[in-house]
């Protein structure tokens, strides 16, 4: 069956005439839902605190507030993407907005670790609806000629929001208590709900199929069990169990069912026949892969400059400024660039770019220069605007217009897996290393504390400050550890960009394609997937 465009409506067309204000409000909607991602990071130090300071959240626990939230926001973008086609996208979007809201002062609130995980989920539930409709709408309000601009401008405000995250907690910590990083969330809520309601015009994709429950099913269960698995490995630091194996190896068949379902689904909710179109496959992939560094680095960097370096959590987030500012700056350029040059050579750069950023965190310690951490974090914020935009664009162009909800699932989704896999791989590798480099310094601890000192480089240092003068020794040993684990995770992180970096070579468009110039051929990888 061909899908059909919904005629446009007067509402349609008066908000074209003002687009840029539909953009405006777009870009507050994806703050909110982006900025939860980071946000929570610098806060994790001040989580892992004994009540009423934190949560006495262990490891495994702070993982877990972290990727609750994205693996939920994951698994459901692909039903959340033909919702936002099929209800309506402004509805989507407001209903997403009130979710979040909701959900934000349960954050807030949550007694418990377990509570505050829950609730992240919840907060992943809204972040789903509101993601997908705000690139569609853009892509709905904004002529052809425009597209690649607008959406440029809506990747830089993503990568913003991920960067501005911990100078925006930080800032909340220095006068409140740690729930104060998700009531920020409120005031955002109000203002964009009643601004999508009075600016965003409502459109939708009529010809849009079903839902898919199994296949979402079958992606929450086999992303859940993965990184179960994978968070399980690092807090035990023993990968031959067989709850650690057996989870990660159940995972993986459980998401190779998701695949084969998919494939013979009426109505996939991810029509697996896209990904036979190289540069729509390459372009997801090298998003994911960005996103699995980005993250999984800010998760461990965190630990860093405030357990290792001793400054606070909004010093912390004032160190990730020149991230924030690099990415403004530079996804205009990278955009203009891409379009002239290509996406291939740009986003090669940005992938390089952050390669040798993750690199050079491998050669830090805790008496490297204020100067040269800036500038690996300025380095890295101009290599992930080099990749996001011109990637994004050509996840975008693949696919014809009125598919543009499931463009956008795909792409964020992408995201979302990439980011929580990086916090859950980089931190089990972090915690793995550290342990082992630990064991030999636990002996000044009482037996009944030693397995809790050895967990974290803030639990160490907890034991250490109990000790008094006798935990001296046991503080720099923990600080020592932590370094030395922290080079080798930066150097995971760099053979993963190193690896997208060769994706984009050799896999991505050397030119920019027009705008749905890869529509045919994904309408005839589609067509023939079906015959």
């Amino acid at each position: 069956m061909t899908t059909q465009l919904e005629p446009r409506t007067t509402e349609q067309d008066q908000a074209a005439a003002h687009r840029w204000w539909v953009l405006g409000v777009l870009v507050v909607s994806l703050l909110l839902v982006v900025l939860d991602t980071s946000i929570l990071n610098v806060a994790l130090k001040t989580l892992a605190e004994p009540a009423p300071q934190g949560l006495g959240a262990s490891s495994s626990a702070l993982q877990w507030s972290v990727d609750s939230y994205t693996l939920v926001f994951a698994a459901l973008l692909f039903s959340t993407g033909v919702l936002a086609d099929r209800w309506g996208r402004k509805r989507t979007l407001v209903t997403g907005l009130v979710v979040f809201g909701g959900c934000s002062l349960w954050s807030a609130y949550a007694g418990s670790a377990g509570e505050l995980i829950a609730a992240r989920a919840g907060l992943g539930v809204g972040g789903a609806l509101v993601m997908p409709a705000t690139l569609a709408i853009i892509m709905n309000v904004f002529p052809p000629a425009e597209h690649a601009k607008a959406v440029g401008i809506w990747a830089g405000a993503a990568g913003l929001a991920v960067a501005v995250g911990p100078i925006t907690g930080g800032a909340l910590l220095e006068h409140f208590w740690w729930g104060s990083v998700f009531l920020i969330n409120i005031p955002i809520v109000v203002i964009g709900t009643v601004a999508a309601l009075i600016v965003v015009p409502e459109s939708r994709d009529p010809g849009r199929g079903g839902f898919d429950p199994v296949g979402v099913a079958l992606s929450v269960a086999g992303l859940t069990l993965l990184v179960y698995g994978v968070i399980q490995g690092g807090e035990s630091d023993d990968w031959a169990a067989g709850r650690v194996w057996g989870t990660m190896l159940g995972g993986l068949v459980v998401l190779a069912v998701f695949v084969g379902w998919e494939r013979r689904a009426e109505r996939p909710a991810l029509d697996i026949a896209l990904f036979r179109v190289p540069r729509f496959s390459a372009a997801v992939t090298v998003i994911g892969l960005v996103f699995f560094a980005l993250l999984g680095a800010t998760f461990f960097l965190v630990f860093y400059l405030q357990s290792v370096r001793g400054w606070t959590p909004l010093q912390a987030g004032y160190c990730l400024l020149p991230l924030a500012v690099a990415q403004l700056a530079f996804s205009p350029p990278a955009t203009l660039a891409a379009k002239r040059i290509g996406v291939r050579p740009v986003c090669t750069t940005g992938m390089l770019l952050t390669t040798l950023a993750f690199v050079t965190v491998a050669t830090v310690d805790e008496h490297t220069s204020l100067w040269l951490l800036e500038s690996v974090f300025f380095v890295l914020g101009v290599g992930i605007a080099c990749v996001m935009p011109p990637a994004t664009a050509a996840v975008m162009s693949a696919l014809p217009r009125q598919r543009a909800g499931t463009g956008s699932a795909v792409n964020t989704t992408f995201r979302q897996v990439g980011g929580a896999l990086g916090v859950a791989v980089l931190g089990s590798v972090l915690s793995t290393a550290y342990r082992s480099r630990m064991s030999d310094h636990l002996g000044a601890v009482p037996d009944q504390l030693r397995d809790k000192a050895g967990e974290s480089v803030q639990s160490s240092l907890a034991a250490a400050d109990a000790l008094g003068p006798r935990g001296a020794s046991l503080a720099g040993h923990a600080v020592d550890s932590f370094v030395s684990a922290m080079h080798v995770t930066a150097l995971v992180a760099a053979g993963v960009t190193f690896v997208g970096t060769l994706v984009s070579l050799l896999l991505l468009p050397a030119r920019t394609p027009d705008e749905g110039a890869g529509a045919p051929e994904a309408a005839r990888v589609h067509h023939s997937s079906e015959v």
